[in-house]
């Protein structure tokens, strides 16, 4: 099958709609093994299913994402599936609230039985086990949306949406994410734990994936704080820091040691004092501002260790 007819698209005026492969001879690589899901709920599955399986990539773990309105609310790895999405769904409990769920691994029961336990529109794995498909087709009475998708699944490298009428194109973002990026620190401070690494690491894949512009803050291996899609960047670095305050009070761990990735430079100094409020130690950032010295200053002043990567991760 490469195609999928749709109830509707993003809103129920929007008809008709559906999912398919452009080229006739390939099959979808995906399967809806409960429920029906929408437009958007695709739409969530297939961005987060990319950040999740990223993650496993570039740290060897499991990966589990909380996705709404195309973004992520919560990011995560762990040493198991369950545990990766229980810290994904904590981040921000609150926009997690219906979220879609990614999983890079196959879905198990004790994963299977958190997702019974919270407000969700579904769920999108390479594989489930017998017994947890059998837990996730029984909720909603059957209406829970579950999508398995084929993990040795390679996209065309070059991807086209329309807007207006008018067709656009570039190449996927194929960049690989990883520590060697983080090698050029322009701080006093040069020291970036591999620990730090990791949470820099779950931030910029996070980032990646997340509407701009957008500002990440991390820790323990989870992304705890998301500002996602606002003009400002300062606005970013507030949103996403009070969500990691929020975080910080809910789960009474010390606030300190937070690692904060941006998609794009910071222009201003103003970001560095507000990720200075919320903890952070460590901070990744293209770079490239005419005001680099006055951020570099402030991270100076409060001993926090920046790398430039050079790299910007604006995601539309």
């Amino acid at each position: 099958m490469n195609e999928l007819q749709l109830k509707y698209g993003c809103n129920p005026n929007q008809k008709p709609s559906r999912i398919y492969m452009e080229d006739c001879g390939t099959p979808l690589p995906l399967e809806v093994l409960s429920g029906t899901p929408g437009y958007i709920n695709f739409m969530d599955a297939l961005n987060g299913y990319q950040l999740v399986k990223e993650l496993k990539v570039a740290t060897g773990l499991p990966a589990a994402t909380s996705f709404k309105h195309v973004s992520p609310a919560g990011a995560a790895v762990c040493t198991s599936i369950a545990s990766a999405y229980g810290k994904a769904r904590n981040a921000d409990p609150l926009s997690s609230y219906g979220d879609f769920i990614a999983l890079s691994d196959k879905c198990d029961v004790e994963t299977a039985n958190i997702i019974k336990s919270v407000v969700s529109d579904g769920v999108i794995a390479p594989d489930y086990d017998t017994e947890a498909l059998e837990i996730l087709r029984q909720k909603r009475k059957g209406g829970y949306n579950v999508i398995k998708i084929n993990s040795e699944y390679i996209p065309a490298p070059i991807e086209r949406r329309h807007i207006y009428g008018i067709t656009f194109e570039q190449g996927r973002n194929e960049l690989l994410i990883d520590k060697s990026m983080f090698s050029n620190i322009v701080t006093e401070n040069k020291d970036i734990p591999d620990s730090a690494k990791t949470d820099l690491i779950v931030a910029l894949i996070t980032l990646k994936y997340t509407q701009s512009n957008s500002v990440v803050y991390a820790y323990d291996g989870q992304a705890i704080g998301v500002g996602a899609g606002q003009q400002s960047r300062i606005a970013c670095t507030q949103l996403a820091g009070n969500k990691a305050d929020d975080f910080f009070a809910r789960t009474k761990l010390p606030q300190k040691g937070v690692s904060v990735a941006s998609d794009a430079f910071f222009p201003f100094a103003d970001n560095i004092e507000r990720a200075k409020e919320s903890g952070v130690a460590y901070i990744a950032q293209p770079g490239g501002s005419i005001r680099d010295d006055e951020v570099i200053e402030a991270c100076n002043k409060y001993k926090i260790a920046m790398a430039f990567t050079g790299i910007r991760l604006f995601h539309h």
